[in-house]
C-alpha cells in the first residue's frame, strides 16, 4: 500500500497528498518534487538540512548510531581487513573484489599514476608559495584537457577506465603539488609500490636515492606507516552527500567533465569547515601550547559571548562518536610509541579530549571527538606537513566523488541542479 503525506494550508484549508518512499536503511523520505507544482509554494531549507537531493546506493550514515557503510559494510570491518585500493573497487563496482581481482585493479592504479608531460610543465607556472590545495585543484582542472574524451562516455567500461585514471593520478598531482611549493624536485611514480607507499615516497624523496621498507623500521618508509596512511585513506573515502560531493554533484548535473567536477569538488573541500579542518586542529593544539593552558581554551569554547571554537569536536550528522574517529582513535594508540608521535602535541589533545568526553556541556551537545581531531595528529605523526592535510583527504576522497559523479550520470532521473530561493530584497 502506498504511503502519503497529507498537508493542510491553513490559510485555504486545502490539502495536498505527497508519497512517503521508504529507503532499506534510514529515515524516510517524503517526495515533494512535485510541491510547487501541486501548492505554488517553495520549500525552505537552509543548508539542505532535511533535504535529501537523490537517491544512493553508495553510502549509508546513521548519524544517532554513529554508523558509516560503503556498499553495505561497515567502515570498521573494512579497516580491519580490506586494503584502500580493495574499497575503491567497492565502490566502483558494488563488490568486494577477489583475489585476482585486486591484483589487477592494484596493477592498473599503478600503470595509471604517471601524468602527461605537458601537465607536469603546468606546474611551472604556479607561485612557488602556493598553497598545495590551490594547485591541486587547478592541475585536477587542466587533467580534463588532456583526457578531453572523458566528456562523452557511453558504456561501463569508459566509465570504469575514467574513474581509475583520475583515482591513479591524484597521488602523483598532489605530490607534484607539494614539492613544487617547497621547491624540490619531482619524484615519478614508481610502479613497484603499492598505492600508499608511493605517495609516501613521491613525498619523501630525491632524485637518485633508493628507499626500502625494511621489517626492523630503519628505512625511510616504514610499513606502520603504509598501513596508517593506507586506513585514512579508507576512512575519507566517501562520506554521502556532503559539501563537496555535493559540489561534485552539482557541477556534473551542469554536462561539465568529470575531472572538472572533481576540481570543484577539490576547491570546496579546502574550506575550514570541511576538509580543512585537521589543518586547522593541528594549528589550535599548537596554538594552545602546553596542556596547563587546556583549562582555560575549554573555558573559552564553553563561553557564548566568546567566538573562540574547540576544532576537532561535533559534526552536522554524527550526534555519537564519529565511526572514523573510533577507529582513528585505536590507530593513535597504536602508533603513539611505533612512530614516536609528538609527545607534546599528544598530551595537550589527550586532555582536550578527556575533559570533552566527560564534561556535561560536550556530553549535552553531542561534541565528540571527530575525525578530524585524530587525523591531524596522525598525519603529523606520519611526518606529513599540515599544507598537506587536506590534500590527503582529497587523495582518499577521489574514489568517492568519481563515484557519486558515475551514479549521478546514470540516473534516468538526473536534473540539473537548481534550488530555489526566499526572495527578501527591495
Amino acid at each position: 500500500m502506498k504511503e502519503t503525506l497529507t498537508i493542510t494550508d491553513n490559510r485555504t484549508n486545502e490539502t495536498y497528498e505527497f508519497d512517503i518512499l521508504n529507503p532499506t536503511r534510514g529515515p524516510s523520505v517524503v517526495d515533494i518534487s512535485s510541491f510547487y507544482a501541486k501548492t505554488k509554494m517553495f520549500t525552505y531549507d537552509p543548508g539542505f538540512t532535511s533535504t535529501a537531493s537523490c537517491k544512493s546506493d553508495i553510502t549509508f550514515i546513521d548519524g544517532e548510531k554513529g554508523e558509516l557503510r560503503y556498499r553495505g559494510h561497515e567502515i570498521s570491518e573494512l579497516v580491519e581487513s580490506k586494503s584502500y585500493l580493495d574499497v575503491c573497487y567497492l565502490l566502483l563496482t558494488s563488490k568486494l573484489p577477489t583475489e585476482q581481482e585486486s591484483i589487477d585493479f592494484d596493477l592498473e592504479i599503478r600503470h595509471r599514476s604517471f601524468i602527461h608531460e605537458g601537465l607536469r610543465k603546468i606546474f611551472d607556472a604556479f607561485p612557488s608559495d602556493a598553497h598545495p590545495m590551490a594547485t591541486l585543484s587547478s592541475a585536477t582542472s587542466a587533467l580534463s584537457s588532456f583526457h578531453f574524451d572523458h566528456l562523452d562516455i557511453f558504456d561501463e567500461h569508459e566509465y570504469q577506465e575514467m574513474a581509475r585514471r583520475i583515482i591513479a593520478k591524484m597521488p602523483t598531482i598532489a605530490a607534484f603539488a607539494y614539492r613544487h611549493s617547497i621547491g624540490a624536485p619531482f619524484i615519478m611514480p614508481d610502479i613497484e609500490r603499492s598505492f600508499s607507499e608511493n605517495f609516501l615516497y613521491m613525498l619523501r624523496a630525491y632524485p637518485g636515492g633508493k628507499m626500502h621498507i625494511s621489517p626492523n623500521g630503519e628505512a625511510l618508509i616504514k610499513k606502520i606507516e603504509i598501513d596508517a596512511l593506507d586506513a585514512i585513506f579508507m576512512l575519507h573515502a566517501d562520506h554521502e552527500q556532503n559539501a563537496s560531493t555535493t559540489t561534485v554533484r552539482t557541477v556534473a548535473s551542469t554536462g561539465a567533465h568529470p575531472y572538472v567536477a572533481i576540481s570543484a569538488g577539490i576547491s570546496a573541500l579546502w574550506g575550514r569547515s570541511h576538509g580543512g579542518a585537521n589543518e586547522s586542529v593541528i594549528a589550535q593544539l599548537e596554538m594552545i601550547g602546553h596542556v596547563d593552558n587546556v583549562d582555560k581554551f575549554i573555558e573559552k569554547a564553553k563561553d557564548p559571548n566568546d567566538p573562540f571554537k574547540l576544532m576537532g569536536f561535533g559534526h552536522r550528522v554524527y550526534k555519537n562518536f564519529d565511526p572514523r574517529a573510533k577507529t582513528l582513535k585505536k590507530l593513535q594508540d597504536k602508533l603513539k610509541d611505533e612512530l614516536n608521535l609528538d609527545s607534546h602535541l599528544m598530551e595537550i589533545a589527550s586532555r582536550i579530549e578527556y575533559i570533552a568526553l566527560n564534561d556535561e556541556y560536550f556530553i549535552s551537545r553531542k561534541l565528540y571527538p571527530n575525525i578530524d581531531f585524530y587525523s591531524g595528529v596522525i598525519l603529523t605523526a606520519l611526518q606529513i606537513p599540515k599544507t598537506m592535510f587536506t590534500p590527503v583527504f582529497v587523495i582518499g576522497r577521489t574514489v568517492g566523488w568519481i563515484t557519486q559523479w558515475m551514479e549521478f550520470k546514470k540516473d534516468p532521473k538526473a536534473k540539473i541542479a537548481r534550488p530555489r530561493q526566499l526572495y527578501i530584497g527591495e
